[in-house]
């Protein structure tokens, strides 16, 4: 018999809190809420939708407000979710389907006490942009508790699985969720707090780093987070020979890489930091699609298309990709860096072939629309041609759809295409 037990911590969580308790109602035995401290309608919205909602006074630990959630469930298996964390409706009836085979597996399923599965991140256009595993799925057991007051760990573990048909989503990344809760503020103050504790822990200053380049992000949205102290903290995390948790190594790789992409005199350090990160992560197809794009950034458009596609035949090829996050994570990734490289070789049937891809599934995209526009028509493109083929991604009956398409054309500079456009449009508002 499944008894799932849902619990979370809270705190001013009233926009998020409907939701996170909605997808597991069908399939919870009980829902644990423990709110550290609300002073909106949290609380009053939980106990509305029948959740058990408890106390505890926050003392900045995370891992012990966790575990008094623990404490509180009767069920005999937790799913421990945050309030910006949701399973979707088929996901929660595969949850249980999952909990139910494996409680009835006599000689294997007792020793399963953990479900590891993908967490899924959106962002603020409620897309995925990477995707890594988590485990949020356990047995009710005394030895299974959390530690840490900050980027708390589940410890005391026996046998977990994987089940990659089952995906926690999380909004709590997007900029706008940042700023609403002004999370990154206090998780600086928590991680200095621990370092002024632990000065020598590394993984606290990999966290450290990482928070204050979610920061700079936040407050500048178009940078590339660089910052000075994390400069410092992440470079200490990649020459530390110590155990290291391989998301934040990772991270530590992927932030200079990003910052070597905007400096072209760094161009070929990027390159060489991508290859020193592909042999440490040799799974992970991430730190190719990085060499590529900074193939693309030399220059080198033909070497970066013919990588970019070599990787894509792979990854339709492999089943366990590994650590791999973003190339996984956002279907239109390659496609975008195949159109630059494309519009770098000046190929123009690669330019409406890779530009359609991305603007089918995402037609609101200027910066793609934009560059797409202006190639077709410097290399010759009718503009008869052009609105053929725009014909096949946009309702060219549509105003809306050709006001956009004037505006995208008169940023890239196709100014005559532009006015064409919005005659049209201008026809059929009259």
């Amino acid at each position: 018999m499944v008894r799932l037990s849902q619990c979370m911590i809270v705190k001013n969580e009233e926009k998020n809190i409907e939701k996170a308790l909605g997808w597991a109602k069908p399939v919870a035995y009980e829902q644990i809420v423990v709110d550290t401290g609300s002073t909106d309608k949290t609380v009053e919205l939980a106990e509305k939708m029948g959740a058990k909602v408890y106390h505890f006074e926050w003392i900045d630990d995370f891992g012990a407000a966790k575990n008094f959630a623990i404490e509180q469930a009767t069920g005999n298996w937790i799913a421990f979710l945050d309030a910006d964390e949701y399973l979707s409706p088929e996901d929660a009836q595969k949850l249980l389907k999952k909990l139910k085979q494996i409680e009835a597996e006599p000689k294997t399923g007792k020793s399963i006490s953990v479900i590891r599965t993908p967490w899924v991140q959106l962002n603020d256009k409620n897309e995925v942009f990477a995707i890594y595993k988590q485990s949020r799925i356990f047995r009710n057991l005394p030895q299974l508790r959390y530690k840490g007051k900050i980027h708390e760990a589940l410890l005391g573990h026996g046998e977990i699985i994987f089940t990659d048909d089952i995906s926690i989503m999380h909004t709590g990344y997007a900029i706008g969720a940042f700023e609403e809760t002004s999370k990154l503020e206090r998780n600086i103050k928590l991680l200095r707090a621990g370092l002024k504790e632990n000065p020598n822990d590394i993984m606290l200053k990999a966290y450290l780093a990482d928070s204050i380049n979610n920061k700079v992000m936040v407050e500048n949205p178009n940078s590339n987070g660089a910052d000075p102290e994390a400069d410092i903290l992440f470079d200490e995390v990649l020459k530390s020979s110590e155990s290291i948790n391989t998301v934040m190594k990772k991270k530590a790789y992927v932030y200079f890489i990003v910052k070597y992409l905007s400096d072209p005199e760094k161009y070929t350090e990027c390159e060489n930091l991508c290859l020193e990160a592909a042999k440490q992560f040799s799974n992970d197809l991430d730190f190719e699609y990085f060499r590529a794009v900074t193939y693309s950034r030399k220059g080198k458009f033909k070497e970066a298309y013919r990588m970019l596609k070599e990787l894509e035949i792979t990854i339709a090829n492999t089943k366990d990709t590994g650590d791999t996050i973003f190339v996984t994570g956002d279907s239109t990734l390659i496609d975008k860096q195949l159109l630059v490289a494309a519009q770098g070789m000046g190929d123009v049937e690669a330019v409406i072939q890779h530009a359609s891809v991305v603007l089918n599934i995402d037609k609101t995209n200027q910066s793609i629309l934009s560059p797409y526009i202006y190639t077709l028509i410097n290399h010759g493109v009718s503009e008869e041609e052009v609105v053929g083929h725009l014909g096949k991604i946009y309702n060219l009956g549509n105003p809306s759809d050709l006001l956009f398409i004037a505006r995208a054309a008169k940023d890239c500079g196709a100014v005559e295409f532009a006015r064409v456009i919005m005659i049209i449009a201008g026809e059929m508002l009259n």
